[in-house]
This record gives C-alpha cells, structure tokens and sequence, in this order.
C-alpha cells in the first residue's frame, strides 16, 4: 500500500487561517479519495506560513471494481421513460437486461465500474479541492482562473511504495506537480527533491523549515522562559498570541529587546496590550514588582550579529507606540484631575447603547439606581454602589481605551484610583464586566458584585422589555453571555436573591417570568456542564422558589447525590409504583385521595411499619426542608425505601374490601406528599 504526500507551496498565508486551511485540505482529499474508493490507514495534516501539507499512509493502490445493479421502468412504458433512465445510467438500450417482475418484464442496468490507479484518483481529486479551497478570502494573479489566498508557486504531489517514490502526473493553471520544494525563503531558498514524508520532514528541517506548529511553539516558548529565566523575570503567558506568533515564522528565533526607561512608569496592561496588538511581542515580567521591563520578540532568521540589528529595529518601533500610549495616558490623568471621574463620565451622555435604550449615560444612572438596591442584598454599600455605578463606565470615553478597547475596566480603576476613590469603587470599575466567559474570573467584593449584577440585569431587562431576546443561534446583544455572568455571580457567591423581585427593579416593562424561564434554560446548560442532568433540575425547578438560584441549585446537587446511591434509585422506583397506582385509582373513582390515611384500618406487619416511617420522616424532613438543610431532608427520605418495598411486597392495594382500599389509597397519597415536598419526583426520567 502507498504512501501519498502533497504539499502546496505559496507566498505566505496569514497564520489565522493556517490552522483551518490544514484541515480543509485533509478534509477535501480524504472524503475525496473515499467517495472514489480509496481507503487509508492514517492522515496527517501540517501547514507553515508558506506551505499546507498533507500525509496519507496506508493507501489502497487503486480502486476496487464495482458492479451495481439498477432497477428501470417496465419494458412496455412510454419510451421517454427509458430515455430517463437511460441518461441516469449513461446507458444504450440493448445493454439493458430485460427481467421477469411481478407486474411484468422490467429492465434493469448492470453498471460495472473497473477499478482505477490510486494515483490518476488523487490526481482528480486534488485539483478539485485546490480550485474549491475554502479560503475566507482568496486572490487571482497572473492570466489563469486559480484563485488562492497568496499566489501558489508548486505542488508537490509524490506516492511512495517498496518500488520506489512516483509523482502524481497532474496540472492546475500551468502548475504541473513534481517531487521538489523549497526550504527557508532566505537561509535555504535552494530546491530539493524528495522521496517520503520523512525524507521531507528532514530536509526541511536542515533547510530551516520547522514543519510542525505544535514544535514551533514549543520552541519558542522554551526559549523565552529561558531567556527571561537567566535573568529573573518571567513571560507573561498567552497562549492565543504564541499560536499567532508560530503561524508567523517557520525557523523561530528568540530575541530579548529592553523597553525604554520612559515608559516603564505605564500600567502592565498598557504596555502589554500595546506590544502584543502592534508588534506581536511577549512581555517580560518581573516577579518582585509586577511591572513589565522587557519584551520577547520572534525572528524568522538567524542573523551574524545575533539578531542585535533586529533588536534595534523593534525597539524603536516600539518607543514610536508606546509613546503614544504615553500620550494617552498622561493625558487621561490630566483630565481626571481637572474634572474628576464624574466629569469624564459625563461624556456618555453623547454615547448611543441603543436607540430604544437611550444612551450610555442613561443607561448608568438606570445601574446606579439598581446597584443602589441590589447592594443591601449582596452586603455592600448602598452609597458606595451608587458612586462605583456612575462612574463605572466612564473610560469609555478616554483616550487610552478608544485606543485600546480592550482596556475597558482596567483604565477605570487606575483612573479611579488615580482620583483617589475607595478601593471597592475603583476596583469594580474593572470588576463589573465580569464574568464574560465560562472560565473568566468572578467578581467577589460586594460592591463590584453589587454593579455587576446592575450593570447585567439592566441590560436583559432592557432587552426583554423591548423585544430584542436572542433568537435560535443569533445573539447580537450576548443576552446570553449576560445571563450566565448573572447566574455566576450568584453561585459563586452564594446569593440568596429572588431574581423575579430584583428583575421587577430593573428596565421597566420586562416579562418577569418569560425572562425567568431563559435564565432557568441558561442554569440548565450551565448545570449539565457540571455533571448535573437536565431531568434532576427539571425537578427542582417545579418547587417553589425557583427565582432564588442558590436555592435551586442547592437542591439540585443534594437530589443529583442522592439519586447516585442504591436507595435513592430505588426510593424513586417505589414512590413512581406508589404514584401511578394512585393516579390510576383516582382516575377510575374520580376522587383525590389525599387525606385521612388512619393506622387503625392497617392489618398488615408492613402496612403499619409503613405508616410509622412515614411520621418518623415528616418530623425530620419539614424542619429540614425549612433550614433548606437538603442533604438531612434526603437521608431522611432514604429510610423510606425500605418500608415501601416491604409494603408492596406484603400488601395489595387494590383489595375487596373498600374501607381498606381508600385508606391503602390515602396511605399511598402520604408517600406521594412526602416524596414531593422534597422534590418533584414525578419529572425523574426512567
């Protein structure tokens, strides 16, 4: 069985396609080669700034032969009929068999497709997939038709058995596939034939070509924390920038460059938001002060001097951006203290949020006043919640952050700390956007949990009370997201907030329960992620006081551990028994027996022990269910199971006699009324 390897050579693809153009490719050639017949071991799929490639191993050394059989129309029907099926078939009449069929004589078609060499098949189906890439966005040069994201120079297209390597014969707009490729475009330009993955895989390398993006970043983040080790400091990691940075340079070079004296008195973020969006550098912490001191950059080149020349290129391009970070920032202060946070706050006023929900300005006094609410909820100050409320988002209109979006909140606090506010006001300038994310960081201090929930609140309410909730997939607002920072922020702080009264406080004309609902499906996802199923939360959301979502979920952990042990699966199997036949038996006499179950018509062993478990359990489970004590509650509702089976297995419910039966019935309402004022065990799968 062959092996195949294709590479595509090019001007340098942006490294936020590489990644996905690699799949594609593995994708198109492989279902490709499948559709066709051909089937394979194992594939592997690889890209570099300059080139996609693809490793097939174990490949068929050509297609099977198939035959298959067709039924047609009968031979008596009209002949456009036959002219159909003929087309379909690619067919001429008398190759037709014309058989016996229950309503007749039918023709049928025998199509026999003879096998094909794997390579006139790869042939055909990398052309198609390199005139159909899916690039996000693609070029044509030159006078053909190919459009790709950078001009394609060569196509390496090579099958490799115990005979020897072959190239697959083919063309694309004058392109004609080969066995050779070329390394570095400045350290190993020079052309090199080929005979294997591996073969190539080693060239490349001594042609300073890293293949692998996995070993391109793991070289260059071994590097810098050595480089920064040696001098105790430290890489601020981000994972995201040295993915971007590995789809830059196929032969990485680390290179440690000083940041200029001027500007090491800027914020850590400043300095690390301006080097990574501009420049594409690492920053150089140090541990002791916290403060950013130097910058990792990445060659793609080794250089005579040791890449000093590089160095001082970036280092005054550098000194041009921080500079104007500089400006920025010195010029954000000044304003502070001219007009204070209040002041620079009052130019959200001219800021559309949406033009149904007035301004941004608008929207922070609606904050405010809510903060001002929730924060007697959440243990915080009502004053300090209605100033950190103002002024929260009032570095939107800075310099620095229309600069730099993504400094919102951060710029805030320094600004207000700068102003000389309390700490708690400052830090939930920062503090009230989060959580964005699953993984984000959970505001703690009242204040800024105070803010948060506003800040969120007013935002679904707002939204719901105008009709803009999010639809199927679409979530132009991230109500969703919102949602979900909400519901963080209660459990991670177990709040006991009862969201339809805080909802009722904020933007005026919300549907309370519609929007309670799109929270409950939001704890639904968030519930299952942390090992919870749905049907469990199902019950607990049938219980009162679904609004308060640490209750709810308090509940819902104890059911979920409960149901995980041998009698509370069995406890729930005999409270299901007890329950159909109730509802059965109602249903037939029409009446609901729910009262008057009396030890003394009990004639049974087990139906008496029944009625004691029962009382044993109301007078542990009530008080426990009051002190929302629900892991008590269930451990008491555990020792019923036993006396239920015992029960069933002794007693007919259904008996002659129908003092006994209604009594049996009402006996059974009990285990029903006891079962449920835990939980709505009704709504339990299985």
């Amino acid at each position: 069985m062959p092996d195949l390897l294709i590479e595509l050579f090019s001007e340098e693809i942006p490294a936020r396609m590489q990644t996905r153009a690699a799949d594609d490719l593995k994708r198109l050639v492989t279902d490709g080669l499948v559709e066709a017949g051909l089937t394979y071991a194992h594939a592997g799929a690889f890209s570099t700034p300059r080139r996609l490639v693809l490793t097939l191993e174990g490949l068929l050394a050509e297609s099977p032969t198939t035959r298959e059989e067709r039924k047609g129309p009968r031979t008596d029907a009209p002949e456009k009929a036959l002219e159909g099926f003929l087309r379909s078939t690619g067919l001429t009449k008398d190759q037709l068999e014309a058989r016996d069929d229950k309503k007749g004589q039918v023709y049928f078609a025998v199509i026999e497709r003879p096998g094909r060499p794997a390579a006139e098949i790869v042939a055909e189906v990398l052309e198609n997939a390199i005139r159909n890439f899916p690039w996000p966005k693609s070029m044509r040069w030159g006078a053909g038709s190919l459009r790709w994201v950078r001009p394609l120079h060569s196509i390496l297209c090579l099958m490799t058995d115990e005979s020897g390597a072959s190239v697959v014969p083919m063309e694309v707009d004058g392109i004609k596939a080969g066995d050779t490729t070329a390394g570095h475009r400045f350290m190993g330009p020079e052309r090199f034939s080929v005979t294997s993955f591996e073969d190539y895989e080693v060239k490349l390398k001594r042609a300073k070509v890293i293949l692998r993006a996995e070993e391109r970043a793991d070289h260059i983040w071994t590097d810098a924390h050595n480089a920064a080790f040696a001098l105790g400091l430290e890489v601020v990691e981000d994972k995201g920038l040295l993915a971007e940075v590995a789809g830059l340079v196929e032969w990485p070079v680390v290179l440690m460059g000083d940041i200029g004296e001027a500007f090491l008195g800027l914020p850590p973020e400043v300095l690390q938001t301006s080097m990574k969006e501009h420049q594409k550098f690492f920053s150089v912490r140090n541990p002791k002060t916290g403060r950013i001191e130097k910058f990792v950059t990445v060659a793609n080149i080794e250089t005579a001097d040791e890449g000093a020349t590089i160095l001082a290129g970036n280092q005054k391009v550098l000194a041009a951006r921080l500079s104007d970070a500089k400006f920025f920032w010195e010029n954000d202060l000044r304003t502070v203290e001219r007009q204070g946070m209040t002041g620079l706050a009052e130019g959200l006023s001219s800021v559309t949020f949406h033009a149904k929900l007035g301004t941004v300005g608008d929207k922070v006094a609606r904050v405010a006043a809510l903060a001002s609410e929730i924060a007697p909820m959440v243990g915080a100050s009502p004053d300090l919640a209605d100033e950190a409320a103002r002024i929260c988002k009032a570095d939107l209109v800075s310099e620095m952050v229309y600069e730099f979006p993504e400094l919102q909140g951060i710029m805030g606090r320094y600004y207000a700390a700068h102003a000389g506010l309390p700490e708690p006001v400052a830090e939930a300038c920062e503090m009230h956007y989060k959580p964005l994310g699953p993984s984000d960081e959970v505001p703690t201090g009242p204040v800024s949990i105070a803010v948060a929930l506003a800040d969120k609140i007013d935002t679904l309410t707002g939204f719901w009370a105008i009709d803009e909730k999010p639809t199927g997939s679409k979530d132009p607002y991230a109500l969703r997201r919102a949602a979900l920072g909400v519901i963080r922020l209660v459990l991670t702080n177990q709040l006991r907030l009862n969201l339809t009264e805080v909802f009722a406080k904020g933007y005026p004309g919300a549907d309370a329960g519609d929007l309670l609902s799109f929270f409950h499906d939001r704890l639904k996802v968030y519930l299952r992620d942390e090992g919870i199923p749905h049907d469990v939360i199902d019950a607990c959301l049938s219980m009162d006081g679904n609004d308060d979502l640490a209750l709810l979920v308090n509940r819902a952990t104890a059911l979920a551990g409960f149901l995980k042990t041998d009698d509370g699966a069995n406890l729930v199997a005999g409270f299901k028994r007890a329950n159909n036949i109730l509802t059965q038996a109602e249903e037939k006499d029409g009446v609901e027996y729910s009262f008057g179950a009396d030890v003394k018509f009990a004639d049974d062993p087990a139906e008496k022990a029944l009625f004691a478990a029962l009382d044993d359990a109301d007078t542990r489970i009530k008080p426990a269910m009051q002190a929302e004590d629900f892991e008590t509650a269930m451990a008491a509702m555990a020792q019923l199971r036993a006396p239920i089976d015992a029960f069933f297995e002794a007693v007919q419910v259904n008996t002659d006699n129908e003092v006994v039966r209604r009594n049996r019935l009402n006996l059974l309402s009990r285990i029903r009324q006891t079962c449920l004022g835990v939980a709505d065990l009704t709504r339990l799968d299985g």
